[in-house]
């Protein structure tokens, strides 16, 4: 696999007519779509492979095109540029993720729950393909090698729409996904990038109902609502991402350091990242200050309630808007809790039921937040951070939902399928 990936014709053709390129697009990823929901296992694991070989070679390529953004995109703050880069490591990171879709199970054709009813039928359900899948995406490149792997694996077409910051990152792995299914025999429409920067792209995608079944946006929340506002079909999102950790009095304190330091730190413009941390009030003299200590060592500014400024001078008074900050950034809101029961409280009122975790050594406790906590994760004694497809084992992950219908956490390939029932007889007829 030498051969240095085409051009898409898709590319050449963007441009003059926005809306004649867009329908193109659909009409072309609709019949895709029925190629896809047949097309057996071992073509679309091998279209995964070629791709993930290709994104290797052509590393170099995408790496360039990557500078080339980050270049024209000198005004992001640090979270944005940090998720628009595409390191050695990341990349690499994409080519591994692609293997690891193609080795998941085939949910596609998997028959469950057939029973024999009274009249002598047998009834069960039969996971299929949801179509074709729509994804909206600002800055991140790998979503569209992460994405387009799950929806190929999942049997669908997928159109990915990635931000004006990212257009040529994201052409240079389109051309890899376009490769890579001719290889294997599939349609190139399978996995169509828009190769045009025209905002108007994004409102012509949400109006095409007829061509895409289902839209994922990914991105700040002013996206997802316009998405949520404007989609003429169903939609798989999170809002916000305002997470939570928190220390119980009968927290281990070692545990409750690394916890509550990588949950924050590890990286800080994802939508798992801790955004306010709990801590209950007995164990808040020992652990606090040496926490406070690493935060801002690592340079995080902090905002705490009035009993935190108690025990820290220098810490800034948290207002009420920081309780429902989602920062994707270097700033922690800290709040001391009386008990279990209000911590829980907070979380709720305050919370967008993404992702929450207790530090505990109450097994009770530990239980108890893991059913009173209505969030898509919840988590008891580890980092917010896990909560990612690839963590979960997923091989990667369109996005995280926080609805409670279809798919809600991570969403993988079963969240990239739907069921419909079967029945079979022997010449049965109703009464």
């Amino acid at each position: 696999m030498n051969a240095k990936p085409e051009t898409p014709a898709a590319e050449l053709r963007a441009a003059t007519d926005v809306d004649a390129y867009m329908a193109g697009l659909g009409a072309a990823a609709r019949e895709a779509a029925v190629e896809m929901a047949r097309a057996p296992t071992r073509a679309k694991d091998d279209a995964l492979r070629a791709v993930a070989a290709l994104i290797e070679e052509q590393a170099e390529v995408i790496a360039a095109a990557n500078a080339r953004d980050l270049e024209a995109a000198s005004g992001l703050d640090a979270a944005a540029r940090d998720r628009l880069t595409l390191t050695p490591s990341r990349i690499a990171a994409m080519a591994q993720g692609l293997r690891e879709v193609a080795a998941l199970a085939d949910p596609i054709g998997e028959i469950t729950d057939m029973r024999y009813r009274p009249s002598g039928i047998q009834v069960g359900r039969m996971r299929v393909p949801l179509g074709v899948v729509g994804i909206i995406y600002e800055s991140r490149p790998n979503v569209t090698a992460d994405a387009a792997a799950l929806c190929l694996k999942a049997g669908n077409a997928v159109i990915l729409r990635g931000g004006s910051e990212a257009l040529h990152s994201n052409q240079a792995v389109a051309r890899c996904l376009t490769l890579g299914l001719e290889r294997a025999g599939l349609p190139v429409s399978a996995a169509q990038v828009v190769a045009t920067s025209d905002r108007e792209a994004v409102g012509l995608m949400l109006a095409m109902p007829k061509n895409i079944d289902v839209i994922v946006p990914r991105g700040g929340k002013s996206l997802i609502e316009r998405v949520s506002r404007e989609a003429q079909m169903p939609v798989i999102k999170h809002l916000d991402g305002v997470c939570h950790v928190y220390i119980d009095d009968a927290a281990d304190l070692d545990k409750a350091m690394r916890v509550a330091i990588n949950a924050k730190t590890q990286r800080y413009g994802t939508c798992n990242t801790m955004e306010t941390l709990l801590v209950g009030r007995g164990i808040a003299p020992r652990v606090l200050p040496p926490l406070i200590a690493a935060y801002r060592d690592a340079g995080v500014e902090l905002r705490g309630c009035a009993a935190t400024r108690a025990l820290d001078a220098a810490v800034l008074e948290a207002t009420e808007d920081d309780w429902y900050a989602e920062y994707l950034a270097p700033i922690l809101a800290v709040r001391i809790v009386d008990d279990f029961d209000t911590a829980v409280a907070h979380i709720r009122r305050y919370g967008s039921q993404h992702t929450d975790a207790i530090v505990t050594e109450d097994f009770t406790r530990a239980r108890r937040f893991v059913t009173e906590v209505d969030s898509s994760s919840v988590i008891v004694n580890a980092s917010t951070r896990f909560a990612d497809g690839f963590e979960y084992g997923l091989g990667a992950e369109v996005g995280i939902s926080t609805d409670k219908f279809h798919a809600r956490g991570p969403v993988g390939l079963e969240g990239l399928t739907s069921q419909k029932w079967v029945v079979f007889g022997d010449g049965h007829i109703r009464s």
